[in-house]
């Protein structure tokens, strides 16, 4: 392998670690139920994909911001898969969580594909799609 080669292996796998603890770092944001922390991470543009169909960030963040929803768990279930494109990058986990909206507990197994621009030398969420793994 060339030096150029190892010197771009070498900055992919950077990449890769910031981006997994980018992710590690989000979820104890939504523990936090903190708004100001989980929107850290999040590009004003960001949308969440679900099986109820599409939420923009604004209305994410005021539902935590109402209290109406909570995360009492949120973690990745072992390493993400994460592929970097230059300036973007998508991430894919499964996530195990213990929800609650308004007032209603929700337990949660699903798989995540996260897809990440770098801004500023940050990377941040774009865009969030989730959908219940299978067996659940």
């Amino acid at each position: 392998m060339s030096d150029d080669a190892r010197t771009a292996s070498s900055g992919a796998d950077a990449t890769r670690h910031r981006l997994a603890a980018v992710a590690h770092d989000w979820a104890a944001a939504m523990v936090s139920n903190d708004p100001a922390r989980i929107a850290d991470f999040m590009a004003d543009e960001w949308v969440i994909v679900s099986e109820s169909g599409i939420s923009t960030r604004a209305q994410f963040l005021s539902h935590v911001e109402s209290g109406d929803l909570t995360h009492s768990a949120f973690r990745l279930v072992g390493e993400p898969r994460i592929r970097v494109h230059g300036d973007s990058a998508v991430l894919t986990a499964r996530v195990t969580n213990t929800a609650h909206y308004k007032g209603e507990r929700f337990d949660a197994d699903e798989w995540t594909t996260d897809v990440f621009v770098q801004r500023d030398d940050r990377w941040l969420c774009v865009l969030s799609h989730i959908t219940t793994a299978a067996g659940t």
